[in-house]
């Protein structure tokens, strides 16, 4: 039975993935949760739920042990969580992590969406680059997505580019991001070591297309 913790449980993201995950018999899903609120009370019989915190350092080393991938859907403060994350990981011998992250952190989003998403959200990308950082520079088996701006579009229909690659495309669905995380978590030698961008194919422009 491989053990999963799903850190951030109650985003949008990790909801797709939870639902998707929720079938598997081969999988036991630990979900810590911040806010009880946001739970949907519909969570698969395959996972249990936790509420706190990543910062609480006794709450995740005690959950972090005999788990085999931890999946991180974290938003704001990345880079101290993610030292929190790397060193409870170290400290219970877990090696695999899939970590999500944003578009534009090296600067790779070409053209006039990249001058567009550079005004939107470049200030706010500081810590999402350390948190890469940190996850590159340690020990971990790691999966970074770096996610194109997100839809609620109900498909699966997703491309990457490569650690170094200009950014392609605009947007991407949650559900496509967390079908590729799914995959991650089901075949962990998928993406192995790896750092990602996530859009979908032809959605180039100079702004995603829900915003327009």
């Amino acid at each position: 039975m491989k053990q999963v913790l799903i850190l951030g449980a109650s985003g949008q993201i990790a909801r797709w993935v939870v639902a998707m995950l929720g079938e598997r018999c081969d999988l036991s899903i630990t979900l810590l949760v911040r806010d009880p609120a946001k739970l949907t009370g519909t969570e698969p019989r395959n996972a249990r739920v936790v509420i706190g915190d990543v910062l609480d350092k006794a709450l995740l080393a005690q959950l972090m042990k005999g788990q085999d991938v931890v999946y991180a859907n974290l938003a704001g403060d990345v880079d101290v969580q993610t030292q929190h994350v790397l060193a409870a990981m170290r400290a219970a011998g877990v090696t695999r992590l899939v970590f999500v992250n944003s578009l534009g952190i090296y600067d790779e989003v070409p053209g006039a969406f990249g001058e567009w998403n550079r005004a939107e959200i470049g200030q706010y990308l500081g810590p999402y680059r350390r948190s890469a950082d940190l996850i590159e520079a340690s020990a971990v088996d790691y999966t970074i997505l770096r996610a194109a701006w997100l839809s609620d579009v109900d498909e699966v229909d997703y491309e990457t580019t490569g650690r170094h690659a200009p950014f392609k495309g605009t947007e991407v669905s949650r559900k496509s991001v967390a079908a590729l995380i799914s995959d991650v978590i089901v075949n962990p030698e998928h993406l192995s070591r790896a750092n990602v961008g996530v859009n979908k194919p032809g959605s180039d422009g100079d702004k995603p297309g829900f915003m327009h």
